[in-house]
């Protein structure tokens, strides 16, 4: 099994519930879907997160996904001046997120510095 990891807001996620299927922004905007690997998850959540509240990760199994998903550089989102994430590769989406695929979604917080950890209850 792999896993791979996606930082959402609560309301999106519940958007995606009643829905069938989660697509954000993104999907249409770019042509995929942002995702990290376990290890490119604060990387992330702190470049792009900072300080925000009513986010969760969603956690997925990529061998329940419908649509392809290919390992590329990173992407900042359209606009962004933010500074570059990684040089490691991230998993990208290109389809809408099948809602059978994920296995948990998972509050994320920041702390009292506006800082992530990732949860314990993460699969």
């Amino acid at each position: 099994m792999s896993r791979i990891y996606h930082i959402t807001t609560r309301t999106a996620w519940q958007d995606a519930e009643r829905n069938g299927e989660y697509r954000p922004s993104s999907l249409s905007h770019e042509g995929f879907i942002h995702f990290s690997q376990r290890h490119q998850i604060l990387e992330v959540a702190h470049a792009f997160y900072r300080g925000q509240n009513g986010l969760v990760l969603l956690s997925v199994e990529t061998e329940h996904l419908k649509a392809e998903l290919r390992y590329e550089p990173p992407l900042h989102p359209a606009g962004s001046d933010l500074p570059p994430v990684s040089s490691s590769l991230f998993p990208h989406l290109y389809g809408p997120l099948n809602l059978s695929a994920v296995l948990a979604v998972v509050d994320l917080p920041p702390d009292e510095n506006g800082l992530f950890s990732l949860p314990p209850s993460l699969p």
